[in-house]
């Protein structure tokens, strides 16, 4: 992929907070889950589509995963030089930016990993909504969120539902041909937020739980009440988990 064929959206000036959105959405989703936490001074957000989804290009090279761990390499080439950024990722987003921080311990400053996808991974709750009548929306939100009401449902309507049509679904049916990373096993040494949904039926907790003893400086957070779509439906304590991350990504150690 040439330079600069990431499409990106960006808020603020400062240290740059790189943001990952999962598979089949855009970068809406995480800029209206994470922006109101992040606009903050001295924070310079960063929203990429990802390849194949959004406004991002996905030409036939990019065949794997690994494709779009290089193609992301180069953005934070571009994006950040040497420069310390603070790395977020959401669901698929999260394991490439396992990935990222492997491949640039030095450079990423703190790494948050919300809901994410850790391997294929049959040890899933069952999908239980616990607010709602399961009656509203499309068959895709109902299987998405377990908080199902008319605020979650407007939620999805803006955020989530329209970045579907911009899917190239060739291309990411190609890149799940090849979907796991060569390297993602390194322990980030750094400050690390791990947050998940109890009831994620998409990628499950146990295995997110598990990275309090892999990564050494962890916080993991397994959140009752809330699915794969927890950034919207556990938004203020998602917010005070982040701070707390932030925080600790600030201080000396």
């Amino acid at each position: 992929m040439e330079r600069g064929a990431l499409h990106a959206v960006r808020h603020g000036d400062g240290r740059p907070v790189l943001v990952l959105h999962g598979a089949g959405v855009d970068h809406r989703e995480p800029e209206a889950c994470f922006e109101p936490t992040l606009d903050r001074p001295g924070l310079r957000r960063v929203y990429p589509d990802l390849p194949g989804m959004g406004r991002s290009p996905a030409p036939p090279s990019i065949r794997s995963t690994d494709d779009v761990l290089h193609v992301l390499l180069e953005f934070v080439r571009e994006e950040c030089g040497d420069e310390p950024f603070l790395l977020i990722g959401h669901s698929w987003g999260a394991y490439v930016a396992r990935g990222i921080a492997a491949r640039l311990p030095d450079q990423v400053a703190g790494l948050a990993l919300v809901c994410p996808l850790l391997g294929l991974d049959d040890d899933v709750p069952e999908h239980r909504v616990v607010e709602g009548d399961g009656a509203l929306g499309d068959e895709v939100f109902r299987s998405y969120f377990v908080v199902q009401t008319p605020e979650m449902l407007e939620r999805y309507e803006r955020f989530v539902a329209p970045s579907a049509h911009l899917v190239d679904e060739e291309a990411l049916e190609r890149i799940g041909g090849s979907w796991g990373l060569s390297l993602v096993a390194e322990p980030y040494p750094g400050p690390t937020l791990v947050v998940a949904g109890r009831l994620d039926s998409s990628v499950g907790y146990r295995a997110a739980a598990d990275l309090v003893d892999v990564h050494p400086r962890a916080t993991v957070a397994v959140v009752d009440d809330a699915g794969h779509a927890l950034p919207h439906e556990q938004p203020a304590l998602l917010a005070a988990l982040v701070d707390h991350w932030l925080e600790r990504t600030e201080a000396p150690r």
